[in-house]
């Protein structure tokens, strides 16, 4: 298949070759015959206004009175200096020789314009040819992508079902089981979840409800419902707060798509049994952004700018190891954009690895007397009762992994150290 589009391919550029050269060959062509006709023209005017001086001197030899009348029948002529014979008028000779050259120059300029026009076109045409040729790949990476998204853990569970069927297994052996069935079942619903949030998005008319939301707070109950999955695939997900709030306007259950699929392409292109993370959450001026940071693979400078595009994906589908559809990237961009804000991606820090940051407007609020931007009674940034950044009674924020501390402990090292809390 890919030797019989690769010879499409050739035989597409052999033929656009072909034109051009002939539109270049037949334009070339064009001026040239035109000039010499113009040229021919011009010499074959002279030539017969000369034999009129001929023709007219001759008369006005045999009757030298008749000069008024030759002159009115041969315009283009005038009587010489010493009024004994007639000659060509050197402006009407100027005039022939200013069509001539005028007719040249408008055919140097016609030409290679008309050249250009259908070049032009051939270019548009060649244009949409690519992006339909790419197009059509894409759609059948895609149909391959999620024909493999579906099928592979499909028999996965197919055969782990009929092994606890036929056998009788201990209870550690049926655990494990029932942990990768699991797996799997949650591999398939990212993958339906991403065609129909993709599907959801071209079908809606308006932008979707925002809700005033406080981002290190959303971030922390995602990670918290997200981490147990990550670190089975090998993820070491460290999580950076902001030390203080992040107002911001979210749909908060399509950011936590968005997030998700940053988080699990940051783990798909880390290869090793051990996948750093790192989540970084800060305020730039008026904007907040969210970084993830992994120590992958990386990708090519001049593929950032298409990784955002629907159903790309480097390589082909028949021999890619990693998982997915095509959806996952360009799903964030849509989603964020959504909110009013952008999705761009970078070298990782450490210039290992890639970036994706999300960045979003800062909500401004004004803050009720004796508390803060979120109206939280403590000075808390979420109006945590303990401190804690949800409130909790015991301080252990959902979401927190082993050893992070919680949003309002940070708050309150920052404020002690004179920071804003």
């Amino acid at each position: 298949m890919v030797g019989v589009r690769s010879t499409r391919q050739r035989a597409t550029r052999v033929a656009f070759g072909v034109i051009v050269l002939f539109v270049l060959a037949q334009v070339t062509w064009w001026i040239i015959m035109q000039g010499r006709l113009a040229t021919e023209l011009a010499t074959t005017t002279v030539a017969a206004w000369e034999r009129d001086v001929r023709s007219a001197n001759e008369l006005l030899a045999v009757d030298p009175g008749n000069a008024e009348a030759l002159l009115a029948r041969y315009p283009h002529l005038r009587l010489r200096a010493d009024g004994g014979s007639l000659e060509i008028d050197p402006a009407a000779r100027a005039a022939v020789e200013a069509r001539n050259a005028s007719t040249r120059r408008m055919l140097a300029f016609e030409g290679p314009f008309f050249a250009l026009v259908i070049l032009g076109l051939l270019l548009f045409i060649a244009g949409s040819l690519r992006t339909e040729r790419e197009l059509k790949r894409r759609q059948a990476n895609f149909l391959s992508a999620v024909t493999h998204e579906f099928k592979t853990p499909i028999s996965t569970l197919r055969l782990l079902v009929q092994t606890l069927r036929l056998r009788s297994l201990g209870p550690e052996r049926e655990q494990d089981y029932l942990r990768r069935m699991e797996g799997e079942i949650d591999r398939l619903e990212r993958t339906s979840e991403q065609v129909l949030a993709s599907a959801r998005l071209e079908q809606a008319s308006e932008p979707p409800p925002l809700a005033a939301s406080e981002l290190n707070h959303v971030v922390q109950g995602l990670v918290g419902r997200l981490r147990p999955g990550l670190e089975v695939r090998g993820a070491l997900l460290q999580v950076r707060y902001s030390p203080e709030p992040l107002p911001v306007a979210l749909d908060t259950d399509a950011f936590g798509v968005a997030l998700s699929n940053l988080l699990d392409n940051a783990v798909k292109y880390t290869p090793g049994d051990e996948k750093p993370v790192t989540l970084t959450l800060e305020r730039d001026g008026d904007l907040v952004c969210l970084h993830v940071d992994d120590e992958g693979v990386g990708l090519d400078p001049a593929e950032r700018a298409r990784v955002f595009e629907r159903f790309y994906r480097t390589g082909d589908e028949l021999t890619r190891e990693s998982a997915g559809v095509g959806l996952g990237l360009a799903l964030v961009k849509s989603t964020i954009e959504a909110m009013r804000g952008w999705v761009k991606v970078a070298a990782g820090p450490s210039g290992r690895g890639t970036r994706f940051s999300i960045v979003l407007p800062r909500r401004v609020t004004l803050a009720p007397e004796g508390g803060d931007a979120l109206g939280g009674p403590t000075g808390d940034a979420l109006g945590g009762p303990t401190g804690d950044a949800l409130g909790g009674p015991t301080g252990d924020g959902s979401g927190r992994g082993p050893g992070e501390p919680s949003l309002g402990a940070a708050r309150g090292r920052v404020a002690r150290d004179g920071g804003a809390a």
